[in-house]
Parts: C-alpha cells; sequence; structure tokens
C-alpha cells in the first residue's frame, strides 16, 4: 500500500509537469494540509496532540470524448501526519464518470449524496466539532454508483445505489437521494437550500434538510436530521426514530472570520463550538476553535480546545 502511494505521488507530479495532450484540461495535482496542536479532554482524560485532520493528497482530470461526452475521474487518498507508522494513507473518494449533457454518472468509492447535500452548513468540518461526532450519514462507501442531474434553473437532484457488496452495507442495498438548490459555496447564489434521504445505507434510514445562507459578511447556516437504525450485525433492528439539529454563523471580519456552532441530537447529547479563522493567503490560513460536547451516557463533558495551521494545494 505504501509503495504503491509513493508511485502515485511520482505518477502524479509528472504528470501534472507534463500535462496529456488527451486530457480536456491538464491533469490535477490537489490536497491539503490541517494540522493543529491541541488538547482533547475525553471522559475526564486529557491528552495533547499534534493531530491531522482530514489531510489529503489527490489527483483528477477528464476526457473529451466527443463534444457532447466527457469522461473524469478522481483519486484521492487521506494522509494521516500524526500516525504512528509511514503507512498513513487512507482511501478517500476514487471514482470514474461521464459527463454530458444529461448530466453525470459515477461508479467508484464516494461520498452519498446525503453526505454531499450538506453543503458548508458545517462550519467545523474535520475537525473535533465535525456534526458526525452526533448525527449519521456522514459516509463515504466503496461500491457506489452516482448520478447528478445538470443544474435546472438552480435546482440538482442526485441519486446514489449503495451495493449490497460493500462491507458496510449489512447485506442489503442502499439508496442516498438529494435535492439541492443553489450553489453550497454561496459565489454564485446567495442561499443554499437541500433536502436529502438515505434508505438502508450502512443501517440506517435518515432524513437531513439543510439551509445556508449569506447577507453581507454574515452566514447562517441550519440542518435538521431524523435518522433510525434499521440493520445491526446484517439483522434488521426496530428502533424508535430520533430528531436533531444544528445552528451555525459565520461573521467575516477583512482576513477574519469569526465561528460557532450549535448541534443537538436527542437521546445522544449535544455539542457547542467557537472559533475564528485568519487567512494569511487565499490558501493558507491559522485558526483556533473549541468545542464542549455533551453526552448523554457519559458523566464527564468532551473538551477540546486546538490552534492549527491550513495549507490547500
Amino acid at each position: 500500500m505504501n509503495v504503491f502511494c509513493k508511485t502515485l505521488l511520482a505518477s502524479a507530479l509528472a504528470s501534472a509537469t507534463l500535462a496529456s495532450a488527451y486530457a480536456a484540461e491538464p491533469l490535477t495535482v490537489y490536497g491539503k494540509l490541517n494540522v493543529t496542536a491541541q488538547s482533547n479532554d475525553e471522559k475526564g482524560d486529557a491528552t495533547t496532540t499534534i493531530q491531522s485532520n482530514a489531510s489529503r493528497f489527490g489527483v483528477k482530470g477528464n476526457f473529451e470524448l466527443s463534444s457532447s461526452l466527457e469522461a473524469f475521474y478522481t483519486v484521492e487518498y487521506e494522509v494521516d501526519t500524526g500516525a504512528a507508522t509511514s503507512d498513513n494513507f487512507k482511501a478517500r473518494n476514487q471514482f470514474v464518470g461521464l459527463k454530458g449533457a444529461f448530466g453525470s454518472f459515477s461508479v467508484g468509492r464516494n461520498d452519498t449524496l446525503l453526505k454531499i447535500s450538506q453543503g458548508n452548513v458545517d462550519q467545523f468540518n474535520d475537525l473535533s466539532g465535525d456534526l458526525k461526532s452526533l448525527f449519521k450519514g456522514d459516509n463515504r462507501l466503496g461500491q457506489t454508483a452516482t448520478y447528478l442531474s445538470p443544474s435546472i434553473s438552480g435546482f440538482v437532484f442526485g441519486a446514489t445505489y449503495a451495493a449490497e457488496g460493500d462491507a458496510d452495507q449489512q447485506g442489503q442495498d442502499g439508496f442516498s437521494l438529494a435535492a439541492m438548490y443553489g450553489d453550497a459555496k454561496l459565489k454564485k447564489s446567495p442561499i443554499y437550500a437541500a433536502i436529502a434521504y438515505d434508505s438502508d445505507v450502512k443501517g440506517y434510514e435518515i432524513l437531513r434538510a439543510s439551509v445556508q445562507g449569506k447577507i453581507a459578511n454574515l452566514t447562517l447556516g441550519g440542518m435538521y436530521q431524523q435518522q433510525e437504525e434499521t440493520y445491526k450485525n446484517a439483522l434488521p433492528v426496530t428502533t424508535d426514530s430520533v430528531n436533531g439539529y444544528l445552528f451555525s454563523a459565520a461573521y467575516d471580519i477583512d482576513a477574519v472570520t469569526l465561528k460557532a456552532q450549535y448541534q443537538d441530537m436527542e437521546d445522544k447529547g449535544d455539542s457547542w463550538s467557537v472559533g475564528a479563522d485568519y487567512a494569511l493567503a487565499k490558501p493558507t490560513k491559522v485558526f483556533a476553535f473549541y468545542t464542549n460536547r455533551s453526552l448523554e451516557a457519559s458523566a464527564d463533558d468532551d473538551k477540546y480546545i486546538g490552534v492549527g495551521l491550513e495549507h490547500k494545494f
């Protein structure tokens, strides 16, 4: 695995230097390193770490098959800079697909449509305050087929099929559906909204609604989620559905972005986070955050405080 990743890195760098004559656009090497120095106080036991937060490396490209059809691909790995060994690569999105007037269709390892539908509502994504700590549905599965429609008056519709052969699928076929409106980055539209539904994806049935909007320098977001476990250890289970919600806010003051977020999930607990980002340049920022998570199964709150550096390339 480590030898393969080193070969991939060398090949990608060489390909990026000598752009393929067959690609519709030059092959792109991309990624980011996000590393924090932080204190993690969990169940009353505090530990200091220098940890990587979903740092990644990837290559992507496309190929013009005809005037109306294009092939595209992505191969991406997570890089854990704080791993105990040098074998610190983990598979992320890895897929190949076709794109045209019909939209796009891809097969391989990919995020589900429910995960994609959240946009940028989670202001503490990949950090200790990530919404996945309380909400189910943040899934990336190995055996998927994904379709995304072309934009129709700002709306995009999509579906993910998760094959029962995937090890996480509890022996069941699963489907993830979403309808999304606007630009998730809020650059082409002042509002983004989505509704998504998972059916037997990784053993859960989930309904999620997300919305985010920007007025001047203030960005506000919200999410509602209903989740119910349907399969466990490949056997059907009967559980009550539980409800949760999330509110987030960010305010830009020149190069500084102040952020806050509150999340609650019925029968599990709640979490709140505050933080600030300072942009040194477009690809580079320093940041700090504090997260407090109160779980109903624990008498002690979990507390996380960290400062970090992120650089995208």
